[in-house]
């Protein structure tokens, strides 16, 4: 027996039912971008190799061991993407949005790809909102953004659950300086270094900080602090962000190790975590890149950006029980009607309503079916209302309202009057 189709492991559907919450949480997310004056950018999901090399770094995890790389026909090395803010920068510096200090702020949503060991919240395929600002240096973007995921968080009701770690890595010769500290430190130190972070003090040693090995923790205790070589710019810089997110009444808390995973960082970096989810902390991550657009071919052009993963924000939603009951309801009103006669009117009556009242939820029953087939789909649907249209009420001009969620008995509605009924009914209530 063949085998069956199945999609590929750690790519996951996301089912009929799933989808409202999904859009929910999307829908939240753009409104607010929209409210704080960024636009959409759509990227392609692939690009040349070569731009994930150069931007994010050819020693990362990500580039050495993660990415899906190919060649096409033409022979040329393609990779889907496995974050945004690089096709963000080829984007801008194709299209020479940012040239002549053109301010942009921007947000992008999509599915991102990463060859991991899938495990829950963590992805082959997985979906990223980010937003990205260039040519902006000062810490007032670096706290509008954090300040946009403070509200974020609020709006879905889930501050308490979360919480804020900063980090500053100076600029690239101050953290060249540190790096070497830190290289001579540890390399004092190798035999009590776990594998990876061995190979890593080779090629990366700033990730040695974000190791999970309780040996090398332990021998980190004693390393060089990144804040003993921050330069006066990125300290001034730093302090300005933390006065502008005391102002605002977000709390934080200093990580010396905090560092992220990806080359182009400067400056400021932050995460919001959580322990409610596992090892899977991070749902949120960003900060300044401002060396990347010329690292890229650009002029100097200052960045700073965010992405937050939507999978493992949905399953934060779902494990503080903060999903709103009306998206757990994708129909308001079913309408039910028996025979060819009542089925026509009811499909006139049905976008008349929709006309007059474009957000009602309104199904209209497919396949005939008899009285009680029919109110047993209504049921399902989950709607909170049904409308019966038979001949009778055909022949009076009514239709019949009956709750299926609460009390009230069935009442007779005239067709004229049906959309202002369901307005206070369902629409306002």
């Amino acid at each position: 027996m063949s085998k069956s189709l199945q999609a590929i492991r750690g790519m996951n559907d996301i089912l009929p039912e799933q989808t409202p919450l999904w859009r929910y949480f999307e829908s939240t997310v753009a409104r607010l971008c929209d409210n704080y004056g960024y636009k959409q950018i759509r990227t392609p999901i692939v690009e040349f190799t070569e731009l994930f090399k150069r931007s994010i770094g050819e020693v990362t995890d990500i580039v050495e061991k993660e990415m899906y790389t190919f060649e096409d026909r033409n022979g040329d090395s393609l990779t889907l993407r496995p974050e945004g803010t690089a096709a963000c920068v080829r984007a801008v510096l194709e299209h020479g949005i940012t040239g002549g200090g053109q301010t942009q702020k921007m947000w992008y949503i999509g599915p991102m790809y990463r060859h991991e060991r899938p495990q829950k919240g963590r992805y082959r395929q997985f979906h990223q909102i980010g937003c990205e600002v260039f040519n902006l240096d000062g810490p007032d973007i670096d706290a509008e953004l954090i300040v946009l995921t403070w509200r974020l968080w609020g709006q879905l009701g889930i501050r308490d659950a979360v919480k804020l770690e900063l980090n500053s890595l100076g600029t690239s010769e101050s953290r060249g300086r540190y790096r070497e500290a830190l290289v001579e430190y540890l390399s004092a130190h190798l035999d009590k270094l776990d594998e990876d972070s061995q190979r890593r003090l080779k090629t990366n040693p700033l990730r040695v900080l974000d190791t999970k090995n309780a040996d090398t923790q332990a021998v980190l205790v004693d390393a060089p602090k990144m804040a003993d070589y921050l330069d006066d710019e990125s300290r001034v810089h730093f302090e300005g962000l933390k006065a502008r997110l005391d102002a605002a009444g977000i709390p934080y808390v200093i990580n010396p190790k905090l560092v992220r995973g990806l080359d182009y960082y400067s400056k400021t970096v932050f995460e919001w975590v959580t322990d409610k989810l596992g090892a899977q902390g991070t749902v949120c991550a960003g900060g300044r890149y401002d060396g990347l657009v010329e690292q890229m071919g650009g002029k100097p052009t200052p960045g700073v950006g965010f992405a937050m993963g939507i999978e493992r924000l949905i399953l934060l939603l779902e494990t503080l029980e903060q999903v709103p009951e009306e998206i757990s309801r994708q129909v308001d009103v079913y309408l039910c009607a028996f025979g060819e006669a009542a089925e026509l009117a009811a499909l006139a009556l049905s976008e008349k309503v929709r006309d007059q009242l474009p957000n009602l939820r309104l199904q209209i029953n497919a396949g005939a079916g008899s009285f009680k087939s029919q109110f047993k789909k209504a049921d399902k649907s989950g709607a909170l209302y049904a409308l019966i249209l038979g001949d009778d009420e055909l022949g009076q001009q009514v239709i019949g309202f009956k709750p299926l969620r609460g009390q009230g008995e069935q009442q007779n509605i005239a067709f004229d009057a049906l959309a202002a009924h369901l307005a206070t009914c369902v629409v306002q209530g």
